[in-house]
Formats: structure tokens, C-alpha cells, sequence
């Protein structure tokens, strides 16, 4: 069975990280905390580590990770550009439960499944999460679950469900806040053309940021509350964390 470490414990938290850190070099998968739900991470430029994150959960390419960073200085890194309001809602949320997706950088050697060119970024509010990252580089990571399971508060939930497809998990105890991040679309901000949609952000799914937070740092460039019926369910990722 694939080990558990307690990160609360110092001498746990030294081994967990070495174990992960070799499990990432590998292309293997592992689950960490982070400050909304415990994630499944894999190498982000691997596209053979992301494709085994899909499969753990039961995921279909059509619903690519998102990529968690050490610090937003990662996103220039990865996004093609960050428009001044996209840094506003960064300089307010980040560390925290916000995932922007913009188009990403056309460089960047890597697959994570059907992106349309776009790539949804998140720097989490979490001590172990932000050590491992700094040393890993960026992860892809979903909610450590099955699709269609809810997302795991704890370490031993996404063990009961993800089991051996696992390599390590890292535990500090039960979700802080247990409320999956809000993800919001940007790229519409991203010049594109005479025919680019109107420049405004959307939200993709609520979640740990509220609408009335964004309306503060964006103002009218947020777009108006959805409708029912409004949102096509393949815009918004089954277990993001």
C-alpha cells in the first residue's frame, strides 16, 4: 500500500517531501493538501504523468488539470500575457482559492489534454503545497477523487478512492476550508483581433472566492450572474482543486 505521511509531524513532513519529490522525477502521481481540497499531482510536463492523473480519476482529456504554482511570477511563465486586471485580481486572491485561465504560452512543451491553447493557473494558500512546488516546479493537480465522487477533505478519503494509482500522499489533517477554488475565465482580456469577444471575465464555477469579491477588484469587466441554462457544463471542470 502507498505510504501516508503526517506533515504535522516534522521528521514525517522531511520524508514525505524527499518520497515526493522522487515520485514527481519518476512521473508518478502523489496527493497533497492544499488550502481548498487534497489534490492529485503529477509533473506538468510530462505528458505521460498527466495522462496517468487523468486515468486515476476516471477523466477524459476533455477535461485537462489545472497547474498549481509556487508564486505568481510563474504565471508571466505560463500564461501568454497577464493583462493588468488579471495582476489586480492576483495581487487580492493569490495565495489563495482562485484559478485564472488564460491562453497559454505557445512555447511551453507540454500536454494537459484539450486546452483549446488556454491554461488555468492557481498559487495555493498552503505551507506544504508551496515547499513541494518550489522544489517540483509546476504541477498539474485535480481534487484527489474519482470524477463524479466528492472531493477528498482528507487524506485518507482520496486514499479510499485513488489507492495504489498513488505513489505517496502527504496529510495535514482535515481541509482547512474544504471548498474547492473559483475558477474564473480571463482570455477574453488577451487581445486577439478586431474579432475578439468583448473584453470581460467570467466566472466558470463559484467557489472559495465569492462573486462579490471579484465585483470589488473588477468592477464591470466581470460578467454578468449566469442564468440557468446559461453555462455548458463541458466549460466547467469536474473536481478542480
Amino acid at each position: 500500500m502507498s505510504p501516508v505521511f503526517d506533515c504535522r509531524d516534522e521528521e514525517q513532513l522531511l520524508a514525505g517531501m524527499r518520497r515526493a519529490r522522487q515520485a514527481i522525477g519518476r512521473g508518478e502521481l502523489i496527493v497533497i493538501p492544499t488550502d481548498t481540497v487534497y489534490g492529485v499531482a503529477a509533473d506538468a510536463f510530462s505528458p505521460a504523468a498527466v495522462q496517468r492523473l487523468l486515468d486515476a480519476k476516471g477523466r477524459g482529456r476533455n477535461q485537462p488539470p489545472p497547474v498549481l504554482v509556487a508564486g505568481p511570477s510563474t504565471l508571466n511563465a505560463l500564461a501568454e500575457s497577464v493583462p493588468e486586471p488579471v495582476q489586480r485580481l492576483v495581487d487580492a486572491f493569490w495565495p489563495g482559492g482562485l484559478t485564472i485561465v488564460l491562453p497559454a504560452q505557445r512555447s511551453l512543451s507540454w500536454d494537459l489534454g484539450e486546452t483549446q491553447g488556454t491554461v488555468a493557473v492557481r498559487m495555493p494558500d498552503s505551507r506544504v503545497a508551496l515547499e513541494l512546488l518550489e522544489e517540483t516546479g509546476p504541477l498539474a493537480v485535480s481534487s484527489a477523487n474519482l470524477t463524479g465522487k466528492d472531493a477528498a477533505l482528507t487524506a485518507s478519503d482520496a486514499l479510499s478512492m485513488l489507492g495504489d494509482s498513488v505513489t505517496v500522499y502527504l496529510d495535514t489533517g482535515i481541509s482547512r476550508d474544504g471548498i474547492a477554488s473559483t475558477i474564473i475565465d480571463a482570455t477574453s482580456l488577451v487581445a486577439r483581433g478586431e474579432d475578439s469577444p468583448e473584453p470581460l471575465v467570467r466566472i466558470l464555477r463559484e467557489g472559495a472566492i465569492t462573486r462579490e469579491q471579484l465585483e470589488d477588484v473588477l468592477g464591470d469587466l466581470l460578467e454578468r450572474a449566469e442564468q440557468p441554462g446559461d453555462v455548458d457544463p463541458d466549460d466547467v471542470s469536474d473536481g478542480t482543486a
